[in-house]
């Protein structure tokens, strides 16, 4: 399985650029431009300048005159597009669509038209379906690049996605901090009478739980402890 993003008569050399930025951080780096405007857009600085580091990308990319060279090898074609064309293929959400591709390990092509005037109805018909990006109906503009980066992003996610990794999480402080602090806590408390020694109750065990379902971090240990000298501190003190 191959995934190609064909770029059909761009005209902006940045979105050349964020188009390979879009495609490097989905993973993928099989770029065509079919007939660009500029013939040196792979290496001009406003396209180097959008890639963003993702020159490999664009080092790897090529220009071809038509978009039948552009399409070799390639099994299932996408067309992007805004409105459905009549006589054209079937139109999806992208979402929809792809899942059902991925599972029959085509080649994949993903076709997007030129920023003046879209996708000629002659390429759209050459296509074995039509994905159109759902959008607000109030405003569906959406730039060359910025639709790249969906069907993307949609396109890896069919494929399974990238595993993120695992989040280092706050480290919790152990028993023995829970322990000394809550004996802290237990003193500071009847030095405020707050805690009657002799008839203690089940505070102290079920304040014991509530730290233990917290899980505070050795930090947090230090201000609970900070809190009870405090107490204990003010309770010493002699009242005016």
């Amino acid at each position: 399985m191959s995934t190609r993003f064909v770029l059909i008569q761009p005209s902006h050399a940045g979105n050349v650029g964020a188009a390979a930025r879009a495609l490097k951080v989905m993973g993928f780096d099989d770029l065509v431009l079919v007939k660009p405007r500029w013939e040196d857009v792979l290496t001009r600085d406003e396209t180097v300048e959008r890639a963003s580091g993702a020159v490999d990308v664009l080092q790897k990319a090529r220009e071809v005159e038509t978009l039948e060279e552009a399409l070799q090898g390639m099994t299932h074609v996408c067309a992007t597009v805004m409105t459905p064309r009549d006589f054209g293929p079937p139109t999806f959400g992208p979402r929809e669509h792809l899942a059902g591709v991925a599972r029959e390990g085509h080649h994949v092509a993903f076709l997007f038209g030129s920023e003046r005037y879209g996708m000629r109805n002659e390429d759209v018909y050459r296509c074995h379906a039509a994905l159109r990006i759902p959008v607000s109906p109030d405003y569906g503009s959406l730039n060359l690049a910025a639709a790249i980066q969906v069907i993307a992003y949609e396109w890896r996610m069919a494929l399974g996605g990238f595993e993120l990794p695992p989040s280092p999480g706050p480290q919790a402080a152990d028993a023995a901090a829970v322990a000394g602090m809550l004996q802290h806590w237990e003193e500071a408390l009847v030095a405020i009478g707050f805690l009657d020694p002799a008839a203690p109750k089940k505070l102290m065990p079920r304040l014991n739980q509530l730290f233990n379902r917290a899980q505070p971090t050795p930090e947090e240990i230090h201000i609970l402890r900070g809190v009870a000298k405090a107490m204990a501190e003010a309770a010493r003190k002699p009242k005016p």
